[in-house]
């Protein structure tokens, strides 16, 4: 059965909200955020079928936090995930009881609606062992960071998400900073560049794993983006709330990709892929935005 969201009515709307919004940039969020309908058992038991020779004896044991855009939206991204996590040499389990990790309501202030969310997170991975692996720099920076200010008022809560975002991580981050994997054998002929996503790169101050990977892609060529740290324009509830700094920010960095003449768009976060997609759609572009996973996960 999949683990549905259960939120109060509040959370509900909002992230009801956020699938409208979305549908916006034209891409459709099936109803209410669910997770656990995409990865376990099915795929992780699969993956593991298939890839039995791993780089290390000893497989290192991680959770996988899947995040709610890659279960809606990128299903095969999520599949990518764990096939590279298997070929770097990690034992990639799925806690079945995840849920959204309540980011959308934090970044909108709803921070009592966040908190329950919040709480569910922490309750099913402390029930884990091992690193929590997660592919987006803006999901793990929730879970990182802020939880702690979530929680900063409560001295029961705020140890257990402090225990959580210690042993958090980043998916290129771990790959390359915990498994000490840079050269996974992918291979992708082309042009390919890299935006930096804000939280992944501000938040968290990752940005030479992804480039490290990347640069060991064989037959691939690594370009520039020009200005690549800049914002994408998404910002979740930002693009909704100021749709025309939103739509700037957007026109300037599909420009950018336009100047870097890469075909493909590389960055490690699902919001921003959705944005940028979303733009280069509805001019008519043939670029396209896809997450590092896919790229890794390519032969």
């Amino acid at each position: 059965m999949p683990v549905q969201f259960t939120g109060d009515t509040n959370v509900f709307l909002f992230v009801k909200f956020v699938s409208f919004v979305l549908k916006l940039y034209g891409y459709l969020v099936p109803g209410i955020f669910v997770i656990g309908n995409i990865l376990p058992q099915r795929i992780v038991l699969s993956l593991r079928k298939n890839f039995q020779i791993r780089i290390s004896p000893s497989p290192m044991k991680i959770q996988l936090f899947i995040t709610c855009l890659l279960d809606t939206l990128y299903p095969n991204t999520g599949e990518a995930v764990v096939r590279v996590l298997e070929r770097a040499g990690a034992e990639v389990d799925f806690p079945a009881g995840q849920t959204c990790c309540g980011q959308p309501a934090f970044n909108a202030g709803m921070r009592d609606q966040a908190l329950p969310v919040a709480m569910q997170t922490i309750r099913v991975f402390e029930k884990t062992q091992g690193p929590v692996v997660v592919p987006s720099g803006s999901c793990a920076a929730m879970l990182r960071h802020s939880y702690l200010e979530l929680f900063a008022e409560d001295p029961t809560w705020l140890p257990r998400a402090r225990s959580l975002a210690e042993r958090t991580y980043e998916f290129s981050e771990f790959l390359v900073d915990v498994l000490g994997v840079s050269d996974l054998g992918a291979r992708h002929s082309g042009k390919i560049t890299y935006h930096s996503s804000c939280h992944l790169l501000r938040g968290l101050g990752v940005d030479r794993q992804p480039r490290l990977l990347l640069q060991h892609v064989q037959d691939a060529e690594f370009v520039e983006l020009p200005y690549s740290d800049e914002c994408c324009g998404f910002g979740g509830v930002f693009s909704a709330e100021h749709p025309q700094i939103s739509s700037a920010m957007l026109k300037r960095k599909i420009e950018n990709v336009d100047a870097s003449t890469a075909p493909l768009v590389v960055s490690c976060d699902a919001g921003c892929i959705t944005n940028i997609n979303g733009g280069l759609h509805r001019l008519g572009r043939l670029q396209r935005a896809v997450h590092i996973a896919e790229i890794l996960d390519s032969h």
